[in-house]
């Protein structure tokens, strides 16, 4: 009989093969049609100029940031969860998605492609466009949205159900304003603005996975150091204040660090769904709740589905890659709904 701490060892070092297992498939996966040895030497860079180009500048700064995203919207979604008690909570529970979209939607139609600079000329929209400057405005709206949030809730008791439904309120808002700046936008400044919010891991680079591997990385060895206060939450605040957690003062921080993990990553690849419902759920069933193993976990999982949606979606566009925001949603959809049946009309808010 395998004990429960080294079959919780095995299931993660099995999550981690098969992380290892899928990033070379995803890495090996394209509309260039190289074969297997091609992407092998130009993985050692001894193959032509465009093979080495294709391998190091195009799909591994990609698979790089499904990795890297795919772990942080996981477990921003996993904390969120231990932290509203609420098995459905996400990273866009705080509308942390809908300020990132209306920021970056404000940069790309007023500054870059909209009424401002290019008019209605596609040609001129290289010219002023800064796809840097546009995830800044996300992020930068993201976190507004997440002090607006939180700084709501603390002057009220810090209860779940307030900042759930704070989330929704504010997360409305954002996507009312959203709507209004792009009914006055330019047919040009729509058309960016809306290929923006299509989740893609394509406009990834070297700085930018760099940018979010520092913030992902600090976010989850916070939040593993923190897994003992977690596990006391799970028993309700009364017990995790009996023992010595400031209640507060966690969910505070936790809330905040999972949403700007979730903003970093928002910003930066667009709005990629249901990555933070799914994985921790499959996490829990095969582990349990014990936060330790389901960060690391979930972590793994995180990385698995993006890289799998990733490798779909360039499989199936014929040519083109398909936003990997539309495979997530589609694989998660009906496992959201699924969810719901399974509690039986029951609510955890």
């Amino acid at each position: 009989m395998i004990s429960d701490s080294r079959r919780k060892r095995l299931t993660a070092l099995i999550l981690f093969v098969l992380v290892v297992l899928m990033a070379f498939v995803c890495l090996f996966v394209g509309s260039s049609r190289m074969s297997l040895s091609d992407c092998l030497r130009a993985l050692a860079g001894k193959s032509t100029a465009a093979n080495n180009r294709i391998i190091w500048n195009i799909r591994l700064p990609r698979v790089l940031a499904a990795l890297i995203a795919g772990a942080g919207l996981a477990v921003s979604g996993l904390i969120m969860q231990t932290n509203l008690n609420n098995s459905m909570a996400s990273p866009s529970t705080l509308g942390v998605s809908n300020a990132a979209v209306f920021g970056a939607n404000l940069s790309i139609i007023a500054f870059a492609g909209g009424f401002l600079d290019t008019g209605n000329n596609v040609l001129n929209i290289d010219t002023v466009a800064n796809p840097f400057s546009t995830s800044i405005m996300a992020f930068v709206f993201a976190v507004i949205s997440i002090l607006l949030i939180l700084g709501l809730c603390r002057l009220r008791s810090f209860s779940p159900n307030i900042v759930v439904l704070a989330g929704i309120a504010i997360g409305s808002v954002w996507t009312a304003a959203t709507t209004i700046l792009q009914f006055y936008a330019t047919d040009v400044g729509l058309s960016a603005a809306v290929i923006w919010t299509f989740g893609d891991l394509g406009r990834a680079t070297y700085r930018t996975d760099l940018i979010m591997l520092i913030v992902v990385g600090a976010g989850i060895i916070a939040f593993l150091l923190l897994s003992r206060r977690y596990d006391a939450l799970l028993s309700g605040d009364a017990v995790a204040i009996s023992v010595g957690v400031n209640v507060r003062v966690l969910r505070f921080v936790s809330l905040l660090l999972s949403s700007m993990i979730t903003a970093v990553c928002v910003s930066f690849l667009g709005v990629i769904g249901f990555v933070g419902i799914i994985c921790p759920h499959v996490v829990k069933k095969l582990l349990g709740q014990e936060h330790f193993w389901s960060i690391s976990a979930t972590a793994l999982t995180g990385s698995l589905l993006l890289l799998f949606a990733d490798t779909l979606s360039r499989s199936m566009g014929n040519g083109s890659a398909l936003p990997v925001g539309a495979i997530t949603s589609m694989l998660g959809a009906p496992f959201f709904i699924a969810i719901i049946f399974r509690k039986g009309g029951r609510s955890d808010a």
